[in-house]
């Protein structure tokens, strides 16, 4: 491979886990830090930080292995299945934190970090695999 070959596109699972883990654990984190919130700073790295990169695990293995393959990937067709990836795991959290509050002694704050964080690496690492999708079809 020469310095002018481009290497091809690829969807690297734990890459994805990795960053949807510390995007929101830091975005979190100095947010909690800077308002002087600690039960916000406490969150960061578990149900919030926590839950994004489960959510990227089970979906980026999924979309890796059987996944979607759309027809002719566009823009909008890209929107449109992130908004539902989104939607999905958001409704999938809330039902998880609505289960877990009612068994156990976990905080009542992951009422809204599950599924916060859920609709988010659900949203991003489904556009994400549609860009590479796109951009290897090329």
């Amino acid at each position: 491979m020469d310095a002018t070959t481009v290497a091809p596109y690829r969807f690297v699972v734990w890459r994805e886990v990795l960053f949807a883990y510390l995007a929101p654990a830091v975005c979190a984190g100095a947010s909690g830090l800077v308002t002087g919130q600690p039960d916000l700073l406490r969150a960061a790295p578990t149900s919030i930080a926590g839950t994004s990169a489960f959510v990227a695990l089970l979906l980026g293995i999924w979309l890796r292995h059987k996944g979607i393959r759309p027809r002719s990937p566009s823009p909008i067709r890209s929107a449109v299945l992130a908004a539902g990836s989104g939607i999905g795991a958001a409704a999938l959290a809330a039902l998880t934190a609505q289960i877990l509050t009612a068994t156990t002694e976990l905080p009542e704050r992951i009422r809204i970090d599950f599924p916060i964080a859920a609709a988010l690496a659900g949203a991003v690492i489904t556009w994400r695999w549609c860009t590479i999708q796109r951009k290897a079809s090329k």
